[in-house]
């Protein structure tokens, strides 16, 4: 994320997690996370996910970054008032875990910022942590 602002307010980021127990195998410390995000573009024009850098933390501290061209192989373009939805996936070698970060925004002018990705639980179901 080069040069990019943070800005709040223009981009709204939702997000819901399912652990995926059949791509999961706890004897080998394997546990899979499916995630769907929404973006919704809260601004006036138009703007384009142009890059995402996740930072995933399991429950063993160990942090893994992830840095990519778009997300699932696009960089949409997000009308005002527009909302994208895409789903995609994470393993942990841990119950639990986090996952934050950001995406990479480019307005119709080329100008960048960056909106910000709040962390989120993923966590194995009916699980104390």
């Amino acid at each position: 994320m080069n040069d990019s602002v943070p800005e709040t307010g223009i981009i709204d980021i939702s997000v819901s997690t399912r652990y995926l127990e059949e791509h999961s195998d706890p004897e080998v410390d394997r546990y899979a996370f499916a995630y769907t995000i929404g973006i919704e573009n809260r601004s006036d024009e138009a703007v384009k996910l142009l890059s995402r850098h996740w930072i995933i933390t399991d429950d063993n501290e160990h942090v893994e970054e992830v840095r990519g061209s778009g997300v699932v192989g696009l960089q949409p373009l997000i009308k005002p008032g527009q909302r994208f939805v895409y789903s995609s996936g994470a393993v942990l070698a841990t119950e639990f875990g986090t996952m934050q970060g950001s995406y990479e925004m480019e307005r119709p002018d080329g100008e960048t910022f960056a909106a910000e990705i709040p962390a989120f639980l993923l966590a194995r179901p009916n699980r104390v942590h």
